[in-house]
């Protein structure tokens, strides 16, 4: 990453302005202030973003300051703001002005003071928030109600909130050589893999770019890498409490300013069809709720390129299922009839995201009386390829991440395009390459398919059943922690 040069402050705070105001822009950009005062009869001057100072807190320091008298700071002044005058927690000193700039723009507030050679950074910053709401695809029936939200200070809050360990720890970084965007590391020092932890870090502090505008998301192209692999090599959650749950475990959560997602890290392939819903009711009820989610999610992979198999060659079929497949196969080879419903479905995905919730319903009724009825009678689709198209749509939205959602949909239109291609051999050749894709995958050197690939019988049992919590008296293997004892 490229290193900015350092600029001491100088004694003569003139130099210092005329370089903070070229810098910062004053006077070029209304919302950068830049305040000269007078306190204790000497020059003085105040910088600060519009709109990230707490104009309150900002006020009583300048009444504090403006009752000084000239010998009350005459002798050791730095020491007697910061210690004394300037009624504030958050208060320090910066040699840099290079910094002095950087930390503006963050939001603290900069006072340069005539003959001291270090400016004094007052962190009484507020960013504009919403409250923390329940997030919209990860919500439980009982249980928290909060969620993550924009800003990262209130985001570690609300994680510490949760996690009172001493040792949990919150290392702050910059990533973006012009967005200074702010990210924090967070783990449990007792727990997490000393190693895992320096491999993040220096993941993030390798990052060479200008800025990361997609915040988390970013983040996590340059961390996990695999650019063309659809699959998520990291779990992103707005839960506060799922992202405790994996920092007792030991894994390492990374926090983005300006977004509501934390990445979780490590993952494997189970760790995005888990939900916190499945631990708010009792074990067997969670292990049933799994169950169907994971019956869900792989028949929205292989139901239906299956149904398209036996539909084009129903000599696979047993007497006693003949009747599966379309009797009407309708003006439409099948294929096409099975892609225009798939890409239709992401189209009118795509414009309820952008249609205003008083169209919502209006949109609704059009696509119902368009592909459910209209496409129907005048012959361009068949009744079956819409059920089955239903059933795997409501499969794919099982699962509570929306990443592995999306992949699963591109696995199921290759397996569909293989099985067009090449019937029974292509059908089969898919579901092999699949499962080799996913076995080769290590998400920070965890295997993706672990505890099935490598086997390890006790944690795959803990992936399929929801085991009572006071038997879970083990971290898992592959992370590596320190303390492995529940």
């Amino acid at each position: 990453m490229e290193q900015v040069v350092k600029v001491n402050v100088n004694t003569s705070i003139d130099d210092n302005i005329s370089y903070l105001n070229n810098e910062l822009g004053i006077g070029k950009s209304f919302d950068i202030i830049h305040l000269d005062v007078e306190y204790g009869e000497r020059k003085m001057a105040f910088y600060f973003v519009d709109g990230f100072v707490k104009d309150d807190i900002l006020l009583h320091i300048m009444r504090t300051l403006g009752s000084l008298k000239k010998e009350q700071i005459e002798a050791d002044t730095l020491k007697k703001l910061v210690k004394t005058y300037i009624p504030y927690v958050e208060v320090e000193t910066a040699d840099d002005l290079n910094k002095v700039v950087d930390t503006v723009l963050s939001g603290p507030t900069a006072l340069v003071v005539d003959g001291l050679d270090k400016v004094i950074i007052i962190d009484a910053r507020t960013y504009p928030v919403r409250g923390p709401e329940e997030p919209d695809t990860e919500r439980v029936v009982r249980g928290a109600r909060d969620g993550y939200v924009e800003t990262i200070v209130f985001n570690t809050a609300l994680t510490r909130r949760r996690i009172r360990d001493r040792t949990l720890r919150m290392e702050y970084m910059q990533v973006g050589r012009r967005s200074k965007t702010d990210v924090v590391v967070s783990y449990i020092e007792d727990i997490a893999d000393p190693d895992l932890v320096s491999e993040i870090k220096k993941s993030l502090s390798e990052i060479d770019t200008d800025g990361v505008p997609m915040a988390e998301k970013s983040i996590e192209e340059f961390v996990a890498g695999r650019y063309w692999n659809p699959y998520p090599l990291v779990r992103f959650t707005e839960r506060p409490d799922t992202a405790a749950a994996h920092l007792f475990e030991g894994h390492v959560c990374i926090i983005v300013d300006g977004s509501p997602s934390v990445i979780i890290t490590p993952t494997t392939f189970w760790h995005h069809l888990h939900h916190a819903e499945e631990y708010r009711n009792k074990p067997l009820v969670g292990a049933y709720l799994r169950w169907v989610r994971f019956i869900a999610v792989w028949a929205s992979i292989f139901l239906l390129p299956l149904w398209y198999l036996v539909s084009i060659d129903p000599s696979l079929l047993p007497e006693h299922l003949s009747y599966i497949g379309p009797n009407d196969r309708g003006e439409v080879p099948l294929f096409l009839q099975i892609l225009f419903v798939e890409i239709g479905i992401d189209m009118l995905r795509m414009a309820s995201i952008h249609t205003p919730s008083s169209l919502a319903t209006a949109l609704g009724l059009i696509a119902a009386l368009l592909i459910g009825q209209i496409a129907v009678e005048v012959g361009l689709l068949t009744n079956e390829v819409i059920l089955y198209l239903a059933v795997v749509s409501i499969g794919t939205f099982a699962t509570p991440s929306y990443e592995m959602s999306l992949a699963n949909r591109l696995i199921r239109i290759a397996l569909l395009i293989l099985t067009a291609a090449f019937h029974s051999f292509g059908y089969v050749i898919g579901v092999v390459l699949f499962v080799i894709m996913l076995a080769r995958l290590q998400s920070f050197g965890v295997p993706y398919l672990w505890p099935l690939i490598p086997f390890n019988y006790k944690a795959f049992r803990d992936v399929l059943f929801r085991s009572p919590i006071p038997l879970k008296r083990r971290r898992p293997r592959p992370l590596n922690p320190k303390d492995p004892d529940r």
